[in-house]
């Protein structure tokens, strides 16, 4: 069942983050809904913040330039968003595994927290109620998590704890 999307975190923070968004092309009539999603809420949450957009061939190059902005950019979160459908094969979910495996080492050994919104699912419906609509897009779900992540890790380093 589709869980609701979290709460939106608090408004009118002046934080001015950067923020970059790795975005696959494959599948992009569902993906770029997602990012649209998740530009529109990070403008919204945190105006001051600065948003960088890169696409990826498909789900499985997203780590690769995820790890190439963490090194050349610094940024203080990457969101990664991708659609990958099962199929006869095992293949989607060979990706899907190798693609969680890399952002999940990435952001530990980094240090930079990476919001993993590569989705791997059955159908087009799961897609249409994951990306197209308002109600539980997973860009927005992403760009929330991304934002209340950084806060908290800022509230980490500041409260000397």
């Amino acid at each position: 069942m589709l869980k609701p999307l979290p709460p939106r975190p608090r408004l009118g923070f002046k934080a001015a983050n950067r923020i970059s968004i790795v975005a696959s092309r494959y599948n992009a009539e569902f993906v770029e809904p997602m990012l649209a999603k998740a530009l529109e809420e990070i403008t919204l949450i945190e105006p001051e913040s600065k948003t960088y957009v890169v696409h990826a061939p498909g789900s499985f190059e997203i780590p690769y330039l995820a790890g190439q902005l963490i090194q050349k950019n610094k940024p203080d979160a990457v969101i990664c968003l991708g659609v990958i459908f099962q199929g006869e094969t095992a293949h989607a979910n060979l990706i899907a595994s190798s693609v969680s495996d890399a952002l999940c080492r990435m952001s530990v050994e980094s240090g930079i927290p990476i919001i993993h919104s590569v989705l791997l699912l059955q159908n087009e419906e799961q897609a249409r109620e994951r990306c197209l609509g308002s109600e539980s897009n997973r860009g927005t779900e992403a760009a929330r998590a991304a934002i209340e992540v950084i806060r908290s890790s800022a509230a980490l380093t500041t409260s000397g704890t």
